[in-house]
């Protein structure tokens, strides 16, 4: 990642807001799911980190777990989510994500691969909060830490419900494609033919 600015008030915005303010406007948006206020919004984002990416760079690559301990508030521009499917080599765009949304939360909370790419789709800002930073939260300011944590765990919990319900949807299509493909793989039967006594 690149480390060069230190604080979130360091990246140039083309409007008059800080970029701290805007990291924690977004951060306590209803959309973000953080269940942050703005006052406690305020707070995380003073542990978080600025960094950008150029597009086409691939910050969060799928399987790496070599620089899985963070999460990212996209500030600016477009990131395309993708992820390498059963039974094939190429990935699948997932989603495409723009200013507000959190990125890699699951890398807060566990060590394990990352489970899907992210690529810049333009010239990215982006405000990281690390895992390490996360643990300092918890020892200064368990209370705003706690929220945040909770708020990371309902974001996860609203994509496993969401990859539960389209799983749901994939079992109907394949069942109802079974159904299909054997009432046209099943031959006519045909009736007996029936003799008669002089036959």
């Amino acid at each position: 990642m690149n480390t060069a600015l230190q604080h979130l008030d360091q990246i140039p915005l083309a409007h008059g807001t800080s970029a701290s303010e805007l990291v924690a406007q977004l951060l306590s948006a209803p959309e973000a799911l953080t269940c942050l206020s703005l006052a406690e919004a305020r707070v995380v984002a003073a542990y978080m980190q600025p960094r950008f990416f150029s597009a086409d760079t691939v910050f969060i690559r799928e399987g790496d777990a070599g620089d899985s301990g963070f999460m990212a508030l996209l500030i600016e521009g477009d990131v395309v989510v993708e992820r390498v499917t059963v039974s094939r080599t190429e990935p699948v765009t997932i989603r495409v994500l723009g200013p507000g949304s959190l990125i890699g939360e699951i890398g807060l909370v566990d060590q394990e691969a990352r489970s899907a790419s992210c690529t810049a789709g333009t010239d990215v800002w982006c405000a990281i909060l690390t895992r390490a930073a996360v643990e300092t939260m918890i020892r200064k300011d368990p209370v705003v830490a706690a929220r945040l944590l909770l708020g990371v765990s309902a974001n996860i919990a609203e994509r496993l419900r969401d990859t539960s319900r389209q799983l749901k949807l994939y079992a109907r299509l394949a069942t109802a494609m079974r159904d299909e493909l054997a009432s046209q793989s099943t031959p006519a039967v045909s009736k007996p033919v029936l003799w008669g006594r002089d036959g």
